[in-house]
Order: C-alpha cells, then sequence, then structure tokens
C-alpha cells in the first residue's frame, strides 16, 4: 500500500517546510509554499524510506519536511518513477516531471541544517493536471504513463 505519511509547506524557497494537517493543491501547486508557480517543479516528494536511510548516515532522526519536500510517502521507491509517469491521491492527479535536482549545497539552509541532502538523488518533482486536498493517511495511486 502507497501512502500520505506527512504534507509539509514553507513559504520560503531554500528552507525546511513544516507538517501542517493537509494542503490545498491548485493550477500552481501547493496554495501558499514558495516553490507554487508556472512550472515543472510544483509538488515535490520524498519517500519515508529514503529518510529513513538518510538518517543512518548521518546518525539523527530527521523530521518530515526537512528535505523541503511536500508530501511525504510510504511504500513506494520514488526515485524509480519516471516522468510521465501519474500519482492519483484522493481527488488530485500528479504528473512527475523531474527525478532529483541540483544541489545547492552550503547556500541552502537544509544542507546548512542537516549537513547533506537526499532530495538530489531520491526526490521527485510533480505538476498538477487536478487539484484537490491532500492530508495525511490519503492512499497513492501510482500510474505508469497515464492515459486518460
Amino acid at each position: 500500500m502507497i501512502e500520505v505519511i506527512s504534507v509539509n509547506i514553507s513559504e520560503k524557497k531554500g528552507t525546511i517546510k513544516t507538517p501542517r494537517p493537509s494542503i490545498q493543491l491548485n493550477n500552481k501547486g501547493v496554495k501558499n509554499d514558495a516553490h507554487a508557480g508556472d512550472w515543472h517543479r510544483q509538488v515535490s516528494l520524498l519517500a519515508e524510506e529514503s529518510i529513513r536511510r538518510f538518517e543512518g548516515k548521518l546518525g539523527r532522526k530527521i523530521e518530515y519536511g526537512e528535505f523541503a519536500e511536500n508530501i511525504t510517502t510510504s511504500g513506494i521507491v520514488l526515485h524509480e518513477t519516471k516522468p510521465g509517469d501519474f500519482f492519483k491521491i484522493g481527488e488530485t492527479l500528479l504528473e512527475v516531471t523531474q527525478i532529483g535536482k541540483k544541489c545547492h549545497g552550503k547556500g541552502c539552509e537544509i544542507f546548512q541544517a542537516v549537513g547533506n541532502c537526499v532530495m538530489p538523488k531520491e526526490g521527485i518533482f510533480c505538476k498538477v493536471i487536478k487539484g484537490g486536498t491532500i492530508q495525511k493517511g490519503d492512499k497513492i495511486e501510482y500510474q505508469k504513463n497515464y492515459i486518460g
């Protein structure tokens, strides 16, 4: 089973996101999140499994949102998905647009706080196809190369 473990928002780019009871998605991304806009990286996702594995390298517990992910998932290896794949979460539909990203290194609050980052290799990014509300506990349907 694939599910949402946490939903997170930050008002400034390059900062740690904080867990919220729910998030609203619209055609720009996550409402009130710094990364919302007309581009291909509107929503970021990171698997809890990636976070826990990275904890072993750092030797400390990592909280949801510390890597600036909007949605923390469980039950899927996110970085093995491909651009063009889709996630249906409740009434929302997200299209995978990018796997990983360039690391900003020492200029990033996350890198400074944590000392490293898992997002460049294991985080994924999506654009919103259909908006709605997402909350902790929502089930996720994964669809390869979804059509229709």
